[in-house]
């Protein structure tokens, strides 16, 4: 089963080598490398290119927005990938050596899967801390949620997965959440590999630093989330209620 690891790189200079070393120590050797470079200021483009086998995109074209540029880049490298399954990977993320090996035998052992999650080891400057996955406290529409890099997909989802994501009306409605919330509503199959195999970065720099938990942007950034969902239910035909998260967020909101 051939993979393709897609990396989305915007001035991440300083963490390309850990990343693209983390790929070529795999344990699983039939892998394609794309780089979609997103219009980079930094010396990002010399960084990837030191390296051997990796076929490279340059983008000159950006919106303004870091989500939607995202989609972009993803959706590109994906066009031009030859991989049966998909491995996303932010260019500040690594993956553990063995983690192409397990998430293909995961494939291999559920045929009917189309997308699976694992869990990340979030890194931060001083420290790692490894996440279990647990639930909110209260009820909500979404489950955890696995950041990008922790995402595979079959390639024959693509087309599918990527129509129904792909709204661009809500900016603040990263990825992550939107894949997640596809294969929980649309696919009904949300499998996940109960291992730690992804190194999230957490740095100062990163989007999520401006989304502190429980801070006026959290808030705002939720509420869009639950907007988002509203127009996804719309859009796949599933029943929209509002729920304790829902109101709370908007209530929240009215005051800030």
């Amino acid at each position: 089963m051939k993979t393709s690891v897609v990396i989305a790189n915007f001035n991440n200079e300083k963490y390309i080598e850990q990343c693209i070393k983390s790929l070529k120590s795999q344990t699983y050797k039939d892998l394609e490398i794309i780089f979609f470079d997103d219009n980079s200021s930094d010396n990002s483009l010399d960084k990837i290119k030191k390296f051997s086998n990796i076929k490279v995109i340059e983008n000159k074209k950006q919106t303004k927005y870091g989500s939607i540029n995202q989609l972009n880049a993803f959706k590109e490298s994906i066009n031009q990938s030859t991989g049966d399954l998909i491995f996303f990977l932010d260019s500040d993320d690594y993956f553990h050596e063995k983690k192409l090996e397990t998430i293909v035998s995961y494939f291999k052992n559920n045929d009917k899967t189309k997308i699976v999650f694992d869990l990340p080891i979030n890194v931060y400057e001083n420290s790692n801390y490894i996440e279990k996955g647990n639930k909110n406290f209260f009820k909500t529409y979404w489950p955890f949620i696995h950041p990008t890099s922790c995402i595979t997909i079959k390639k024959i989802v693509f087309d599918e997965l990527f129509t129904s994501i792909s709204s661009k009306d809500f900016t603040d409605v990263w990825m992550d959440l939107r894949i997640c919330l596809y294969a929980q509503y649309v696919l009904k199959n949300f499998n996940r590999v109960n291992k730690n195999l992804t190194y999230y970065r957490r740095t100062e720099n990163n989007v999520s630093s401006k989304f502190k938990k429980y801070s006026k942007n959290w808030w705002k950034r939720r509420s869009q989330a639950h907007q988002y969902f509203h127009s996804f239910c719309i859009k796949n035909n599933i029943k929209f209620k509002k729920n304790l998260d829902y109101l709370l967020t908007k209530f929240i909101c009215s005051l800030i």
